[in-house]
């Protein structure tokens, strides 16, 4: 048997405990498929005394994550610590400078400094594997950078976020407002106390950002992203989609266009039929569109203990088997010299189908006035419903829901600003796109 793999874990949470016991149950395992033991020789925590179900005497413990990447007896560090900056960002950048392999989970991190820190790993011959970090225990980072080479890649879309689409999946389910459905997803575990980050679409757009320079060959574009979270969606909204044929999930999408390259997230209606459609509660799903293959789709666990520690022991096992001084493939599919300049699409440029949602003053002219000015914008109307509120009293309000053919972001938002200015709606509207609606 060859030298082992000596494993440094910083950060004992629930994927650093998960990870630590099923290196020890999954151990005669691994080490027949790799051809060496990986073994965790030194461990880094903020409570050194806590249970974490796994053995810890044969490892060496450091106080500080840093000193660990620096000092401890491995070869390889797992950076399960979080954060965008701060002890992560020391640690996994002191590992890589010393020549250390490095496994995150930290989408954060990698979104901010994943360019700086693919230049060092080729510098020093070391990998930076990073399946944890999107969609959990889906290997898509494998698929994209290894699997689908020779592939043009498209789109990548796909829902990321397992706290926005368990809420999301409940408002449906159980007819309950998207505030109940949180405290409940709060309740749960699934949503954290503050949970703006999740549920603002943030998680999301670090995660696609990662996917869009493996798709697109391009330079990482964090803060490109067009974003938009489901604070705003209701159970109006789900109940009408619903009638139409739609599920609305919070997807991250990228894909190539004439104006560049479009980055979004943003809570979207995909036809019931869809796959993507399909996957509930807290479930991940990643659709990949090539021109060899059409579309991939995989679905599984996003988030949780062992779903994502099954990802770094995927990472691990890749370590273990390379060969010692052997080229190592890119971290984002493409040496960082040559990943090319992001170019961000025009968003108002973007074309799809529309839900468009009016809360407006029941009184003769108002939809004429509203169908004038789709006209006007040379919006295609797909189907138009008229609802009365309140009984349906001639002096009350009523709901108009539209739903587009594929048309621009910039007719759609020049629609929605003339009826404004009419003065006849009740509420604000409400606009959601619509993923590919003629392929319904």
């Amino acid at each position: 048997m060859s030298n082992g793999l000596k494993i440094g874990i910083a950060g004992l949470g629930t994927v650093g405990s998960s990870l630590g016991q099923l290196l020890e149950t999954k151990a005669q395992t691994l080490t027949k498929s790799c051809g060496k033991d990986l073994t965790v020789t030194a461990v880094s925590a903020a409570n050194k005394d806590k249970d974490r179900d796994f053995d810890l005497y044969k490892a060496a413990w450091f106080d500080n994550a840093v000193e660990l990447a620096e000092k401890a007896d491995i070869n390889v560090l797992v950076e399960l610590i979080g954060g965008e900056d701060g002890v992560a960002y020391d640690a996994v950048k002191a590992a890589l400078l010393r020549g250390c392999h490095v496994v995150t989970a930290n989408k954060a991190l990698l979104a901010k400094h994943g360019m700086e820190f693919a230049e060092i790993a080729e510098e020093k011959g070391v990998i930076l594997n990073y399946e944890a970090a999107i969609a959990g225990g889906i290997p898509i980072v494998k698929a994209m950078r290894e699997a689908l080479s020779g592939n043009k890649i498209s789109r990548v879309y796909g829902i990321m976020n397992g706290t926005c689409n368990y809420i999301l999946t409940r408002m449906l389910a159980d007819n309950m407002s998207f505030e109940d459905c949180l405290a409940d997803a709060q309740r749960l575990g699934y949503a954290e106390a503050d949970p703006a980050f999740d549920i603002e679409g943030n998680d999301t757009a670090h995660k696609l950002a990662l996917l869009t320079s493996l798709a697109f060959g391009t330079q990482l574009a964090a803060d490109e992203i067009y974003l938009e979270g489901i604070t705003n969606i209701t159970i109006d909204d789900i109940h009408a989609a619903d009638e139409l044929g739609y599920r609305i999930k919070l997807l991250g999408v990228a894909q190539k266009t004439d104006t560049g390259i479009e980055q979004r997230v943003h809570p979207t209606m995909v036809p019931t039929n869809s796959l993507v459609a399909q996957v509930d509660s807290v479930t991940n799903a990643v659709a990949v569109e090539t021109d060899l293959l059409g579309e991939l789709v995989m679905s599984g666990p996003g988030a949780g203990g062992m779903a994502t520690a099954s990802a770094v022991i995927g990472d691990l096992a890749d370590i273990a088997k390379s060969r010692e001084g052997a080229q190592h493939a890119p971290v984002f599919g493409n040496p960082v010299k040559e990943l090319i300049e992001y170019k961000r699409a025009k968003m108002r440029e973007h074309k799809g189908g529309y839900f468009i949602r009016l809360s407006v003053e029941d009184k003769a002219g108002v939809i004429a006035n509203i169908a004038t000015h789709m006209a006007d914008q040379s919006i295609s109307l797909k189907s138009i419903v008229q609802r009365a509120q309140n009984g349906g009293a001639s002096d009350y309000n009523q709901t108009v829901i539209l739903v587009t053919h594929a048309t621009t972001e910039q007719a759609v938002r020049d629609t929605v600003e003339y009826i404004e200015k009419e003065g006849y709606l009740t509420a604000a509207p409400q606009v959601i796109r619509i993923e590919d609606p003629d392929k319904a």
